[in-house]
């Protein structure tokens, strides 16, 4: 039979999960589109489990199996995209490698987008007659269930679960809101909702969300910014760019610690102003160090004192001449009469610009 459906499967360390998952996708898509009717691309970020070279195994023996293993990127998101713009068959789903997504649902999802019932094809956890009695992590439930809140308000879609990771769609409407899609994070889904130019139809079928087989999720609180970084880009993405947004993101926390410092050393504990916000610029500094090692960089987490503390001494090093002109600024107007708070203010901007600058270059820049 002609090649009717491609499988995407994002992967970061999920070796011992692909066999026994290409498996059941088989079982069930054999009896519908025969044996060939339908392929498995991995796109793996580079696991250091040996998840590529696993695909590589199954592909060797399988010709349905293909495997595209990426160097210096991450994120489902964008992975999704890729797997996208790597088949030819005329539909494609996505789902988890995890055995969470239960493959039995591609048939009935096949055939309403075959029938034109739907444009997109979801699996709901939420949905009536799902269950997620095997998830057993009610923290995970709680924040998607506030995600799905804010989704359903950006898009305007009526559904019950627009930050599912299990759809599908027609290959050629995915391909022609490509060009547009974000590809920040990890809900492929809601950016494809909220870039649609006209309100996708939608069906869900009902979820039972399995226990994940084997290995550990790697999703955490993080996953947080990552859909506020989502958001931004669908609502103001296109008048200031989203990497830089980010990056203020972590540096407005940071300014908080800034003032925060400041407000206490000055004029309190020294009465010399370049001094007080020498070290707060150095403390804020190495909040942002932190915040960012834990969030915006999460996937390349440093861990240890010893890579904690090169990792600091390099960030510190790649922020000296920002942090140099936001102290040279802020002392320069608040010896000029300009009030304390306002210098400060003015100081960090400047700063501000040089770090992203700099950082893009020489630290993010290399991922």
């Amino acid at each position: 039979m002609p090649l009717e459906l491609a499988i995407i499967l994002p992967t970061l360390n999920e070796r011992g999960n692909l066999g026994p998952l290409i498996q059941r996708i088989a079982d069930v898509l054999r009896p519908v589109i025969g044996e060939d009717g339908w392929e498995i691309l991995i796109v793996d970020d580079n696991s250091t489990d040996g998840t590529a070279e696993e695909g590589r195994n199954l592909a060797r023996t399988d010709r349905r199996v293909r495997i595209i293993q990426r160097i210096g990127r991450r994120g489902l998101s964008s992975a999704a995209i890729e797997g996208f713009c790597a088949t030819a068959a005329p539909f494609v789903a996505v789902m988890d490698a995890d055995h969470q997504h239960d493959p039995a649902l591609l048939p009935d999802m096949l055939s309403a987008l075959k029938g034109d019932e739907a444009d997109i094809c979801v699996a709901s956890r939420f949905a009536e007659g799902a269950s997620t009695e095997d998830w057993a992590e009610p923290e995970r439930q709680r924040l998607s269930g506030m995600a799905n809140r804010a989704a359903r308000l950006i898009t305007g879609v009526k559904m019950s679960d627009p930050m599912s990771g299990y759809f599908m769609l027609r290959t050629s409407q995915a391909l022609e809101m490509t060009p547009r899609l974000s590809g920040i994070g990890f809900k492929i889904l809601f950016d494809l909702l909220a870039t649609s130019a006209t309100p996708l139809r939608v069906r869900e079928f009902p979820l039972n969300f399995a226990a994940r087989r084997e290995g550990e999720s790697k999703l955490d609180r993080a996953i947080l910014f990552d859909f506020l970084a989502a958001l931004y880009d669908k609502t103001l993405g296109h008048v200031i760019p989203t990497r830089f947004a980010l990056f203020g993101t972590v540096g407005g926390l940071g300014v908080i610690v800034h003032y925060a410092v400041l407000g206490a050393l000055f004029p309190g504990m020294t009465a010399t102003f370049w001094k007080a916000h020498t070290l707060a610029v150095l403390i804020a500094m190495s909040f942002n160090f932190w915040l960012n090692n834990w969030l915006t960089y999460r996937d390349k987490r440093l861990k240890g004192f010893a890579a904690l503390l090169r990792g600091w001494v390099g960030f510190c090093a790649t922020c000296a001449v920002g942090g140099f002109a936001n102290v040279a600024v802020a002392t320069l107007l608040e010896s000029q009469g300009v009030f304390w708070a306002l210098a400060a203010l003015a100081g960090i901007l400047i700063g501000s610009v040089w770090n992203y600058a700099l950082s893009s270059r020489f630290v993010w820049g290399r991922f």
